[in-house]
């Protein structure tokens, strides 16, 4: 049974940061692009960034560009976002999820997905 966990979330004020986790199970991580996506409250789930099988490339939605860092530990089977220079409306529930069919900024395209971490940013 595949699972993705999240974690790192939590109320944090404009400007600051936070490192979430998600941690896969049940899967052969490697061969599994990731991604990050995110849903704000009355707003349709989005792209946030997204990251190769190896971790050599990646892609980020213009709106984190520059702030968010997406990155993996395929040994530990674990994708990080660490996210800086926070904004309110970085507001939402974040989701990690798997794709076998490679990196994509998709929702659709998605395998598998978590059940995110609440990220709340105060301002």
């Amino acid at each position: 049974q595949v699972q993705l966990v999240e974690s790192g979330g939590g109320l944090v004020q404009a400007g600051g940061s936070l490192r979430l986790s998600c941690a896969a199970s049940g899967l052969t991580f490697s061969r599994y692009a990731m991604g990050w996506f995110r849903q704000a409250p009355g707003k349709e789930r989005e792209f946030v960034a997204a990251l190769s099988r190896s971790g050599t490339n990646t892609n980020y939605a213009d709106s984190v560009k520059g702030r968010f860092t997406i990155s993996r530990d395929n040994a530990e089977n674990t994708v990080y976002l660490q996210m800086n220079s926070l904004k309110p409306e970085d507001t939402a529930l974040y989701y990690c999820a798997a794709n076998y069919g490679g990196m994509t900024t998709h929702s659709d395209a998605m395998d598998y997905w978590g059940k995110g971490t609440l990220v709340t940013v105060s301002s």
